[in-house]
């Protein structure tokens, strides 16, 4: 029956592949349930009602997208759009958090409207093929600069002056500090932390050069027991097993639609719809192209509108049930990279996000030196795709080198798909070849100029 709904045989997977691979998965995204509370908890939600809608709208997102789209993709709150709902428009711009949530919902309204004209997948075939191979890249280096910065094994090292120092206490920490006093440098390999995940990542390299199924999952397994024995992570006080959420606490239908409807919160809901959009793009090609779904003619993605529909209805349901836009995660290239290639590691994935309404104590015992160095080997996985980007053509090459380069070191995917939207169709004009450009990247190309100028 598994066989049949979820097109194993003809994606050449198993059923206990595709299980290892939604653990995988989840276990890499797992933090989200703790992050998402302390981010949104910062512009006055209580932590108990956003870990309850994370959970929800994770795990019912996340089956919904194995079950109907027979993708591999998990979806939960975006890091990047919780930290643009609480510092810039709650904290920042004053906004109450329901009336946040109101223009969280309307934006998810929007994409459902993009998604049923098919402006969206239009959007997706329109890009060129260099631009989708960039994007798997550059997002092999996202995920793996996440994974290094978790891990203790690259530190962001600070030296603010007395200028910036008064700035962090105006913006209640919201600062970007300038270029000379920030720099990415080695982590501190005398930390016990670094070194066991450092440990981590050598074991499981070495577990995968021998191509041994499960990998990932056993290199997470093995440091957690390692990290407790080492004395490197204690039980917490009064630990137990279950934990029975407070749905009294919940922030169900809280959300104000007429509020952010008010034209000052136009550009609000404007900033999430592109950055959602562009996110979201990112990582359903890339992590569909890595999961080898993509037609090997045609290069389209069979059911991809059905994956964006869900995508969609995803942002207005977690808005409804309480926290911030819901979205494909980029740690689904971690199932991905353990063999997961159907929906089934979708499946696995959500049920674990609702069965963790139960037992989030249990996922809180898994250390950062755990899975961090799951993160960095997927990483390393999906980069072996930019051999197929041909940088000796300058106009295909250089707008590639954008994506892939701004996306890690911008820390956004929207931001990589961006500089190439624009630097693409530029290129090609210039060196007299415009013919070759598909009419939509024009399209986007004016909408990135006027998002970064206007809004």
């Amino acid at each position: 029956m598994l066989d049949k709904l979820f097109q194993l045989s003809e994606r050449g997977t198993t059923v206990k592949t595709e299980i290892l691979a939604g653990i995988t998965t989840f276990i890499t995204m797992a933090y989200i349930l703790f992050l998402a509370p302390n981010i949104l908890s910062l512009g006055g939600m209580d932590k108990d009602a956003v870990l309850i809608a994370t959970a929800l709208g994770g795990g019912l997102v996340t089956i919904a997208m194995g079950l109907f789209v027979n993708y591999p993709i998990a979806l939960a709150p975006g890091v990047g759009l919780l930290a643009f709902y609480s510092f810039t428009v709650v904290l920042g711009m004053g906004v109450s958090w329901q009336t946040a949530l109101g223009a969280v919902f309307i934006s998810g309204l929007v994409f459902l409207v993009l998604t049923l004209t098919s402006i969206r997948q239009m959007i997706v075939e329109g890009i060129p093929a260099s631009m989708k191979v960039a994007i798997t890249v550059g997002i092999g280096l996202f995920i793996a600069i996440i994974g290094l910065k978790l891990s203790g094994l690259m530190a962001i090292s600070i030296s603010l002056s007395p200028n910036s120092l008064g700035q962090v206490v105006q913006t209640h920490g919201n600062l970007v500090p300038p270029a000379s006093e920030a720099l990415l440098t080695l982590g501190n390999l005398h930390s016990g932390e670094t070194l066991l995940a450092l440990f981590s990542l050598i074991f499981t390299a070495l577990l995968m050069a021998r191509k041994i199924q499960g990998s990932l999952l056993i290199g997470v397994a093995a440091t957690t027991i390692l990290s407790y024995a080492t004395g490197l992570s204690t039980m917490p006080e009064n630990f137990t097993v279950l934990a029975v959420p407070d749905f009294s606490k919940a922030a169900f239908l809280q959300l104000d639609i007429p509020g952010a409807l008010h034209m000052g919160l136009i550009t609000i809901i404007f900033s999430f719809t592109f950055v959602e959009l562009f996110d979201s793009m990112g990582t359903l090609i890339g992590t569909a192209t890595e999961a080898k779904i993509a037609d090997p003619k045609s290069g389209k993605f069979p059911g991809l509108g059905k994956a964006m529909t869900v995508d969609a209805i995803g942002v207005s349901a977690g808005a409804l049930l309480g926290t911030s836009t819901i979205t494909a995660f980029v740690e689904s290239a971690a199932g991905v990279g353990a063999g997961g290639r159907t929906g089934l590691t979708a499946v696995t994935t959500g049920v674990l996000f609702l069965i963790c309404l139960f037992l989030a104590p249990i996922v809180s015992l898994v250390p950062n030196a755990a899975t961090s160095p799951v993160l960095i080997i997927v990483g390393a996985l999906m980069l072996g795709a930019i051999r197929n980007i041909d940088f000796d053509d300058w106009t295909e090459g250089f707008p590639a080198f954008l994506v892939i380069v701004l996306m890690p070191f911008t820390y956004s995917i929207a931001n990589g798909i961006s500089a190439g939207l624009v630097a693409y169709p530029l290129l090609k004009i210039i060196s007299g070849r415009a013919k070759e450009v598909n009419w939509i990247m024009y399209v986007l190309a004016v909408l990135v100029i006027i998002r970064y100028v206007f809004f």
